[in-house]
């Protein structure tokens, strides 16, 4: 029987769904990131494939259009939970300035980590591959920080969306510049924001217009059609494509902000409510099968012996201490002492496989080992699972103790009460020991009388 036949990749993809449901069950009980589970579930399934095949086929290609749809899906995702309002436009400068200063911090340090200790790697090589270990994992960030405060959800939605926007167009400058004729240099690439920006609003205006008044039922596919071909020719056209996607997703979100005074005259309320119902569900289900799909495929490509070079662990895990480091600086100063477990959500996850992949020919270096990214990628998410589970227990104990002490101070004020009621009327003392001995007199009698009776 042909083990890849049309009706077995069926069954197992399927079956990678089926458990995909299931790991997320797990990780919202133990904080162990889904995306975890996924890799080592692909790395059983290549396990498994090579009994029965001599080659393993390879994913590459899927990796690239599965990383890409999903970081579409995630970043709109993203977008259509983000409220804005006034009090919340100093978290967001915070949150961006956050990423940047991180995602530059920990591109420089990591390049002169890769130029010191990877042999033939030259500087500017160095800066394009730290560029994807330093950004922000949003595909795993988003689902695992549910179960925090809204204030730290918020800043880990805000930092992680940021991290990836800003971490893909500080990677194509980068390989800009490795080819003059695409090189615009400092000026250009604000003049290529600013475009992307403004093509960014003309097209949600114009598509939010025209499917309002939509009246087809299957009308939400052709939205997303819409918006992968939108990103698609902005990415032909050297643009900030994501950006389209987030302010398309944060005009959703946030319509009546986006069409104030008399603007809404040219909104249906009730069809855009149904609008934006309809599309953060089928985004959210999109996201979560691409990124089943993604993490995967993935795990069937990882080469497991790479893992036990003595140079990629020390890269590896001088990259990871950097990393730690630098966000410490950071949060120190813009967030002060509450900082956990915000210090320890750092992980790298599709966007720094993506854009690995994407690593121009002329910038690739042989003696560059994957097993750094491997290493990179799983270390960080430990991290982020120890993270989690340290403050669920942390928060477990405190309500626990928050709880005896509510109980401990009824208790007290209950005992005031009464001995201040017996201060002021002592006939109601003498009235309840009354009571109590003609009860304990009543029950005395009965009993004797049921001593008697034959």
């Amino acid at each position: 029987m042909e083990i890849l036949s049309s009706y077995n990749l069926i069954i197992g993809a399927s079956l990678i769904v089926v458990l995909s449901f299931f790991f997320n069950g797990i990780s919202k009980k133990t904080n162990i990131p889904a995306v975890l589970m996924l890799i080592v579930l692909g790395i059983i399934i290549k396990i498994g494939l090579e009994f029965f095949i001599p080659e393993v086929p390879n994913f590459k290609g899927s990796l690239e259009i599965l990383g890409t749809v999903g970081l579409i899906m995630i970043v709109l995702e993203a977008a259509l939970e983000l409220e804005l309002k006034k009090e919340k436009i100093w978290p967001i400068l915070k949150s961006m300035a956050i990423a940047l200063i991180g995602l530059i911090g920990s591109t420089y340090v990591a390049a002169l980590i890769l130029y010191q200790f990877i042999p033939n790697m030259t500087m500017e090589s160095a800066w394009l591959y730290a560029t994807p270990l330093s950004i922000l994992s949003s595909a795993i960030i988003i689902p695992s920080v549910g179960g925090l405060s809204e204030k730290k959800k918020e800043f880990h939605i805000y930092e992680s969306t940021f991290s990836d926007i800003i971490g893909i167009m500080m990677f194509y400058f980068l390989t800009g510049k490795l080819n003059p004729a695409e090189d615009t240099g400092a000026v250009g690439f604000a003049g290529n924001l600013i475009l992307t920006i403004l093509i960014a609003l003309v097209t949600s205006y114009a598509i939010i217009l025209i499917f309002q008044r939509i009246k087809s039922q299957a009308k939400l596919f052709l939205l997303i059609a819409v918006l992968l071909l939108l990103y698609a020719i902005g990415k032909k056209m050297h643009l900030s494509s994501l950006i389209i996607i987030l302010v398309f997703g944060l005009i959703v979100k946030n319509v009546n902000l986006f069409f104030p005074g008399k603007t809404k005259i040219f909104l249906e309320s009730e069809r855009m409510k149904q609008i934006y119902h309809e599309l953060h569900i089928i985004t959210l289900e999109t996201a979560f099968v691409v990124r089943t799909f993604f993490f995967v495929i993935f795990g069937i490509t990882i080469v497991l012996s790479t893992l036990l070079s003595v140079n990629v662990a020390i890269v590896s895990l001088l990259i990871i201490a950097s990393i730690y480091a630098i966000r410490f600086i950071i949060l120190v100063v813009f967030v002060g002492k509450d900082m956990l477990p915000q210090l320890f959500i750092a992980p790298r996850g599709l966007i720094t496989v993506l854009l690995f992949y994407a690593i121009p020919e002329q910038a690739q270096i042989e003696g560059f080992e994957s097993g750094i990214l491997l290493f990179v990628i799983i270390a960080t998410s430990l991290v982020m699972t120890w993270a989690m589970i340290r403050d669920k227990h942390q928060m477990r104990t405190m309500l626990d103790e928050i709880d005896e002490e509510i109980l401990d101070r009824n208790i007290a004020e209950d005992a005031l009460r009464e001995s201040k009621n017996t201060e002021h009327h002592p006939t109601r003392l003498h009235v309840s020991k009354a009571k109590e001995n003609n009860i304990s007199s009543n029950k005395i009698v009965k009993e004797d009388s049921d001593d008697k009776l034959p």
